[in-house]
């Protein structure tokens, strides 16, 4: 039984088809992700969808009596609404109750009388399920006091109260664009277990691969306004999407060929034969249109010049920064060496960008020292894009930096075109930066950044606004980067493909160290609450120790143990590295399945070896 069904559905903007002849239906249980490069007509067709757009071909239905919730990515909220004003819909008889319900707790001057009266209603409407709920959702979300003006809250903040509003409505249909943005990762892999339920019927936009991994049933992709579906995961979209091109190049190749001879037929014919074969016709304007077929794909070109990076590169001594009596940071050091991959992960409102500005200049530590070396030139990608003038046009932005760009072999190109191959072609160089998409916003902003040619990237969120193929580029670039990278982002499969260590920000101002990737922290995350979880067994009373000198001192190590020390350090390495030679392979595009599936399994295979090896070291290193 289809909940939405989409009948041929166009659109056009400026005289040309966005998309049309879109047909698709969705039934209970399922979840599409929708996906495309930038500007193809994906959050377009989501409005079309849900109705805030009307089509310029065909019609959109919804079964009736079936809910539709959306999630955009700007939503508006009229002024003077409080957080719980806009959680809880007056219409809605259990959430109203729950809301008064909420606002009697929140306020302990509240009278008994009024108290009473509200658990009679909640205990008539039998709303503690839904209470419940309210209280997973706005704490999983991490929703701010219910009190609080709508207005003053940020953009993420407004964005989480939308998603945590979205699913207390419960709708039969789901409508999301991109809602991973703004969430921390605990937040994401929250909403992926909620949304991957039986009931849950939806369609997304998202550029997490992860996500879409664990939630979606189907892939639906748009490109050069047709939509393509695939019933399976991103790997197999990835492969039968390169084998659909395949036969589509094949295909316009033997069209351009055969309209050679068409032509000659169409152009030999008498034009006053009315009697002509009028299906030979209507075959070659068919042909026609095929051959005509733009095959080129626009990709983003990253190539820059990097600084030379000496042997100092940043030296954090004993920093603490507080705001108030909250702590952000306390007594943290580290010294950066060269080809530091290292992930930034915590809670939204930690203080992780707090810790980043500090690293950069922009913010005094309270105490403490960050000294970083005379060579080290840092490239600081924001998720504000405040670095660029709204009032410049694009080429007028670049050119304020540089008018020739030096790249990684020491050719110099121009402001021009380099701007190209940033996917900004002529034509669009002299708009007014205030006329860019959010995406074009991100992109330009990612362009001012390497044209100063960094040697220490440090890049915050910068996976927003960008879709999957941009960011296959960004990080096939950041991989090879030879400098030093410090990432803070929500997208797992980012995070795990780039960083081999991690600041793990738990609150109260402490950072601990973790050497690992994202995936390699959550698994230990998971054994450490396992072990806490798991009862201790009883200990029967062992009799007191008879003291001796033998057992009072600490065992050392032995010469053989020694040796094995030594060598567990080097193995350890080699092992390291032939995981990280595997990824680089397995992140080269290859599409022979069994292939990928031999490496996954030796890369796991490698990262038992070395947590056991890793341990053995440990126990060693007491001993020494």
């Amino acid at each position: 039984m289809n909940y939405l069904s989409a009948e041929n559905v166009g659109k056009t903007f400026s005289d040309r088809w966005l998309f049309k002849d879109i047909t698709l239906g969705i039934s209970q249980g399922e979840k599409f992700a929708l996906v495309g490069n930038n500007g193809v007509g994906k959050s377009t067709l989501l409005k079309i969808l849900t109705g805030e757009l009307a089509p310029d071909a065909g019609k959109v239905s919804i079964r009736q009596g079936k809910r539709l919730g959306y999630l955009t990515q700007q939503p508006v909220v009229a002024d003077g609404l409080t957080v719980k004003d806009v959680l809880f819909s007056d219409e809605n008889e259990i959430a109203k109750v729950v809301k008064e319900y909420e606002d009697c707790i929140h306020h302990p001057d509240t009278s008994p009388e009024k108290m009473q009266a509200v658990l009679e209603r909640m205990e008539e409407l039998k709303a503690w399920d839904y209470e419940a709920k309210v209280h997973e959702v706005i704490e999983k979300l991490g929703v701010p006091d219910f009190d609080k003006k709508f207005s003053e809250l940020s953009g993420g903040q407004k964005k989480r109260i939308f998603l945590a509003q979205l699913l207390l409505q419960e709708p039969d249909l789901i409508i999301m664009d991109e809602p991973t943005n703004h969430l921390d990762l605990s937040a994401i892999e929250w909403l992926e277990n909620y949304l991957s339920g039986a009931n849950i019927t939806l369609i997304m936009v998202t550029h997490d691969r992860y996500f879409l991994d664990s939630v979606a049933t189907e892939i639906i992709e748009i490109d050069r306004g047709q939509l393509y579906r695939y019933k399976g995961n991103y790997a197999y979209f990835l492969e039968k999407k390169e084998q659909r091109e395949e036969i589509v190049k094949a295909e316009v190749s033997k069209a351009r060929n055969l309209l050679k001879k068409e032509l000659d037929w169409m152009r030999r014919q008498p034009k006053a034969r009315g009697t002509k074969a009028k299906y030979r016709i209507e075959a070659f304007y068919d042909l026609q249109e095929k051959a005509s077929q733009d095959l080129r794909k626009d990709k983003l070109e990253l190539d820059i010049k990097e600084s030379r990076q000496g042997g100092k590169i940043l030296e954090v001594e004993h920093i603490n920064k507080n705001f108030g009596s909250l702590p952000i940071v306390t007594d943290f050091s580290y010294v950066f060496k060269k080809n530091d991959r290292i992930g930034i992960v915590g809670k939204n409102g930690i203080g992780k960008s707090t810790f980043l500005d500090m690293l950069t200049g922009k913010l005094k530590p309270d105490s403490g020292e960050i000294n970083p070396g005379v060579t080290t030139k840092y490239g600081y990608f924001t998720q504000e894009s405040i670095s660029l003038n709204p009032e410049n046009r694009l080429i007028e932005e670049v050119k304020s930096i540089a008018e020739f760009i030096t790249l990684s072999d020491g050719s110099q190109v121009s402001a021009s075109k380099f701007l190209d191959s940033f996917l900004f072609p002529p034509e669009k160089q002299y708009n007014y930066i205030n006329k860019l998409s959010g995406g074009e916003r991100k992109r330009l902003q990612l362009l001012k950044l390497l044209v100063t040619n960094p040697n220490f990237l440090i890049l915050d969120e910068p996976t927003n606004d960008f879709d999957i193929d941009t960011l296959n580029v960004l990080e096939d670039f950041l991989d090879k980067f030879s400098g030093c990278l410090l990432l803070v982002s929500h997208d797992r499969y980012f995070m795990d493909h780039l960083v081999n260590q991690l600041f793990v920000f738990e609150g109260n101002g402490v950072i601990r160290l973790f050497n690992g990737n994202y995936s390699d922290y959550r698994d230990w995350v998971e054994e450490q609450e396992a072990l806490r979880a798991s009862p201790e067994p009883k200990k029967a009373a062992a009799p007191a120790p008879v003291k001796t000198p033998e057992i009072q001192e600490k065992k050392k190590a032995s010469f053989k143990e020694k040796q094995e020390y030594e060598k567990l350090q080097g193995e350890i390495d080699k092992l390291e590295q032939e995981k990280n030679e595997i990824a680089q392979k397995m992140n080269s595009g290859t599409t022979d399945h069994k292939q990928l599936q031999e490496w996954s399994a030796r890369i796991q295979a490698i990262t038992q070896a070395v947590d056991e090896k890793t341990l053995r070291w440990l126990e060693l290193a007491e001993l020494m």
